[in-house]
């Protein structure tokens, strides 16, 4: 199975004959950079890389990616998701493309697809308060509240309505994380920069979900700049962001909970600078491994009757939200059912 590949160092990616090398910049015992012991990789074991430091290549070096069906996911020194390089769309459809965009057009449709999206999130977000509320946390009024918002879903005549109530139940939902969280607390939710510790991890996580939503997308014939729930606008995959909602409360959230509730990640794992709170080098390891642990991670498919990992969970949601573009099948949500 191929594998997802994290450079955490800058460094330089280079081809060399059918394999790929990078070479890391490190520091030496002064403090200055120096070129570290370079690794090789085969081609054939790489599905992605995360690219969290500066990394120089060349149009050589792309090509070979683009040739090999290899994704390149780029991140700012703030954490911040910056852009994608992609291989050429090797599955293009017209036929998808205008199902996508009539879909999109058309106010009744639009509505249906941007509900679904709504009621996925929300019930996988329940899912992760009952889970935590069977074990001595004290989550039932905010329960409740989410399943008050949660029954005006049917009745939102507008997408501007229904990101209005997913709003409504985000907020909810993120109260709950003071009381599943034991040794810090998160407070109200900041993104742009991020305040605190749990922030801080719940917006690198939701990047690190919303490229793989990406990626899964590529690998289907649907065109990532459609969306329903989110606007599509200029320079983003907004259809990302809408399958992202569906799967963040799987694989970010649980990942966070896991980790600050086991104290793999401590206060030493993160840095305060510029009015702003980021995972450390050593912190950002850790949360990578264990998010690339959940995406392997598998389970007893219901339908399929077989083990699939998180991962291809992903991919398989683009299969039927195409099937139901294009009128073979109505498109339900993923739910966990666990």
């Amino acid at each position: 199975m191929k594998k997802t590949y994290y450079l955490f160092n800058p460094g330089t990616l280079q081809r060399k004959d059918n394999t790929l090398r990078f070479t890391p910049m490190e520091e030496d015992g002064n403090g200055n950079q120096q070129e570290g012991q370079p690794r090789y990789l085969p081609v054939e074991d790489i599905a992605e890389f995360y690219a969290f430091g500066a990394l120089n290549a060349n149009s050589s070096l792309y090509n070979f990616l683009g040739q090999n069906g290899i994704a390149v996911h780029f991140f700012d020194y703030y954490e911040n998701y910056t852009g994608s390089f992609m291989p050429r769309d090797g599955l293009l459809s017209g036929k998808m493309l205008l199902a996508q965009t009539s879909a999109h057009q058309n106010k009744k449709k639009r509505i249906e697809l941007a509900r679904k999206f709504v009621e996925g999130g929300a019930f996988n977000m329940l899912k992760n308060l009952r889970y935590y509320n069977t074990r001595g946390k004290d989550l039932d009024a905010l329960i409740e509240k989410i399943e008050q918002y949660e029954l005006q879903l049917p009745f939102a005549t507008s997408v501007e309505e229904l990101m209005g109530l997913e709003g409504n139940i985000r907020q909810i939902y993120y109260e709950g994380f003071d009381l599943i969280i034991n040794d810090f607390e998160m407070g109200t939710r900041t993104k742009q920069p991020p305040q605190n510790e749990v922030n801080a991890l719940i917006s690198f996580g939701n990047m690190m979900c919303y490229s793989q939503c990406l990626r899964a997308i590529h690998q289907t014939q649907l065109n990532p700049t459609i969306s329903y729930l989110h606007s599509p606008g200029e320079r983003r995959y907004s259809l990302s962001l809408d399958i992202s909602e569906i799967f963040k409360p799987i694989l970010v959230d649980r990942v966070i909970f896991k980790l600050l509730n086991r104290r793999e990640l401590q206060e030493r794992h993160f840095e305060s600078k510029l009015n702003r709170c980021l995972l450390n080098p050593s912190g950002k390891k850790i949360f990578v491994k264990a998010f690339d642990d959940r995406l392997n991670e598998t389970i007893q498919h219901r339908s399929l009757k077989r083990k699939v990992s998180y991962k291809h969970l992903i991919k398989l949601e683009c299969y039927k939200l195409s099937k139901h573009l294009l009128g073979m099948e109505e498109y339900k949500p993923f739910k966990m059912w666990w």
